[in-house]
């Protein structure tokens, strides 16, 4: 279980929850910290200390295998689970170089320290200086908010008044504050995923071009390194859509808080500050108070600040009932009595502000509390699962795959937007939308024809793969084998409605299409996943945690397009018993071919600097083309065809259906497109670009018989290309 996610939300209400994951995060981070002082200290005597290399080297090992790293949220990607084992991998790496003779390792500084001592100061350093601030304002609030609750009410009008003015001013300095704390902290957790990682496997690299002892090491480690540098760069990538969508719900919360706040288990939540009798006199006690309507049950519990913690025991009492008390009869402002039905006498109560006492006022004389949940940026209403709806997509799918297809960036790149509506308004118009023969006229883009495909998914009154399933499909694809996956999004799918089912495998057959079109329009199905995710399965409340769950919304999206024929066209399989399942899981990890999932989705290639540069430029702005999508492609090249869909019931809806090329004779040579370790005896090891001779078919499905160095053995069928 990672660790949980911090709640733009809270800063408001400023929990003890909320600073007991906090305190979790913070102390998250001083443990980071720790931890990389002393691997830059280790690293500096690995440098300068030869004669003491191998016990340098031991204990550096011993570090990065103790290190664990704490992922947000419940689950991880196959590529975070990838990253967070990197470390016991480089461990055992160096454990393995301890044996040999080592000579002095020359630029370790640039690749190992620096990038390091960069990370450590720059975000870990700005994180403290957040917190520094953060504690400071927090005082300072607190301090002004106790002095404003102690004003007596005989004060003339005016002056309390500019009173109240000024604790607002107080007040909303440090809700800013509070919300860019929390999210530093929480952006400094997400980049130590790749900025600490990257320096490692750098240092690493070196090492095997420094020592020709550890050539035969770095061969082993190959295929590793290409998996995580590809995981590596896909969790930036990942990091940038969720960076952004984090930093625009943090400015949302900012301009308006009222709007964004969580839907609460309670009733009513808050701080509260309670009368209590001492021997000397009374006193106002702080404590963090929920109410529920329902069981009519106030919570209570005592607050020290100074601490940040709790200062006793919770108390729990049945409301009876509340009255609210006047100015004259008491000095202090804001007050209410409510009077407990398992507790004698009156408990009187004070409330931040007015506002604040009429909302406790309401929730607790039975009155519902007003909550805003989760709105849809379109007009909902406008957008439905009719006629016109799938006549609609069904034009602009006709006119992207006739007209523009190939074009780079396809759905990626937006359209301008007052072109988009008015192109929606010409769809949407009653007297032509019915028209299923007019086609969109050649004048529109295909980037306004895409997003107006898009913003009337998302104009829809939910989302097409509705909110009640939405987390059964997260959890779906946070299971850890492949083939559960796609069968219990399968399963999930014929779940939907009938028209929300259609709709979607219209849409999945068109993103298959693209995605076959990669090479050209660059959109693979990874990009396609990460276009579409939070379009199509967007959860009704955005919260961080939500955000933090984009990337198990794309990755369903990629499993759909990848296996839309089986998903739409077969019904689901009945569910097996665990021992059932457990023998499936060992019959397709013996006998199946990787499927396109458990690819690699990104592929990188050796190359000079300005290469490398001009790639990464590329991978940026292009959001990577991955290798994801099936070689079929590769193998049809431009004999292939679009053939109906037999087994659809919707005549309109094509699909591509790769055959095995009539041209396949035996004993070919073939190119590998991607590096595959054997898992198996009878396979064959290989990198990218190996070339194999004699390829044949072989009598297991999926897999192709061929000849390397001498050796035959099993290729999947997926991985290579004839020549």
């Amino acid at each position: 279980m990672g660790l949980p996610a911090l709640e733009f939300s809270d800063c408001c209400l400023d929990s003890p929850h909320f600073r007991e994951t906090l305190k979790s995060h913070e102390a998250e981070l001083d443990k980071t910290n720790k931890f990389i002082k002393e691997l830059i200290k280790d690293g500096k005597s690995l440098i300068s200390a030869l004669k003491n290399l191998s016990s340098a080297k031991r204990k550096f090992a011993d570090s990065l295998n103790e290190f664990k790293f704490q992922c947000i949220g419940d689950a991880e990607t196959d590529d975070e689970m990838c990253i967070a084992r990197s470390l016991q991998e480089f461990a055992t790496v160096l454990r393995n170089l301890e044996d040999e003779r080592i000579r002095m390792i020359e630029n370790a500084s640039d690749v190992l320290i620096t990038p390091l001592e960069k990370f450590r100061k720059e975000q870990i350093g700005a994180a403290k200086e957040a917190k520094k601030k953060y504690d400071k304002e927090t005082e300072k609030y607190y301090g002004v908010l106790e002095k404003h609750l102690n004003l007596s009410s005989k004060k003339k009008e005016s002056q309390l008044q500019e009173a109240d003015s000024q604790l607002d001013l107080v007040r909303q300095h440090f809700y800013e504050v509070s919300l860019e704390y929390v999210f530093k902290v929480q952006e400094v957790q997400e980049r130590k995923m790749f900025e600490f990682v990257e320096p490692l496997l750098a240092f690493l690299q070196g090492l095997f071009t420094f020592y020709h002892h550890g050539y035969e090491l770095a061969k082993d480690f190959s295929d590793f390194k290409m998996q995580l540098t590809i995981s590596i760069q896909n969790t930036r990538n990942r990091f940038e859509g969720t960076r952004s969508e984090v930093e625009s719900l943090m400015k949302k919360m900012k301009e308006n808080p009222l709007e964004h706040k969580t839907i609460s288990p309670y009733t009513m939540e808050g701080y509260l500050y309670v009368q209590e009798k001492r021997h000397f006199g009374t006193s106002w006690v702080k404590h963090y108070c929920t109410y529920e309507r329902d069981s009519k049950q106030i919570t209570m519990v005592p607050f020290d600040q100074k601490s940040g913690g709790k200062g006793g025991e919770d108390e729990s009492v049945t409301l009876r009932s509340c009255t609210r008390r006047k100015t004259d009869s008491i000095e202090k402002r804001f007050c209410f009595d409510v009077e407990a039905v398992d507790r004698p006498g009156v408990i009187t109560m004070q409330a931040l502000s007015e506002e604040d006492r009429r909302l406790w006022m309401e929730a607790m004389d039975g009155r519902e509390p007003v909550y805003n949940s989760n709105k849809d940026s379109q007009t909902e209403g406008m957008a439905q699962l009719d006629i016109i709806g799938f006549n609609i997509i069904k034009k602009c799918i006709h006119a992207v795959e006739t007209r523009g297809i190939n074009e780079q960036g396809l759905y990626r790149i937006v359209g301008v937007n007052s072109r988009v509506q008015k192109l929606l308004s010409i769809l949407m118009d009653p007297k032509t939308a019915s028209e299923t023969e007019t086609d969109i006229c050649a004048e529109w883009e295909i980037k306004t024809i895409t997003s107006a495909l898009k913003t009337y998914l998302r104009m829809l009154p939910g989302p097409l793969m509705m909110y009640q399933f939405q987390r059964s499909f997260i959890k779906a694809a946070k299971l850890e084998n492949q083939e559960s996956r796609v069968s219990e999004i399968h399963s999930l799918v014929h779940r939907l409605p009938e028209k929300n089912r259609q709709m979607l495998q219209l849409l999945m057959n068109h993103l298959a299409n693209v995605a076959k079109n990669h090479k050209q329009n660059l959109m693979t199905v990874a990009n396609l996943g990460v276009v579409f995710g939070p379009t199509l399965l967007r959860p009704q409340e955005e919260t961080v945690a939500a955000i933090m769950d984009i990337k198990f919304q794309n990755i369903v999206i990629e499993i759909l397009i990848e296996n839309h024929e089986k998903i739409f066209n077969t019904m689901p399989d009945v569910p097996l018993t665990n021992a059932q399942l457990h023998l499936s899981r060992k019959k397709s990890s013996d006998s199946k071919p990787p499927s396109c999932s458990e690819r690699p989705l990104t592929l990188f290639h050796a190359m000079q600097s300005t290469e490398k540069q001009e790639q990464r430029n590329s991978i940026i702005n292009s959001s990577l083309e991955s290798v994801i999508s099936s070689n079929a492609n590769s193998i049809l090249n431009s004999s292939s065809s679009l053939q109906p869909n037999m087994n659809s019931s919707d005549p309109d809806l094509d699909v591509l259906k790769p055959t095995r090329p009539s041209s396949l004779t035996p004993f070919r040579k073939a190119k590998a497109l991607y590096a595959c370790k054997a898992e198996h005896d009878s396979e064959l090891s290989f990198t990218a670009g190996t070339v194999f001779d004699n390829v044949h078919p072989s009598q297991e499905p999926g897999w192709l018989e061929g000849t390397l160095n001498g050796k035959t053995g099993l290729i999947p069928e997926n991985y290579v290309e004839f020549l």
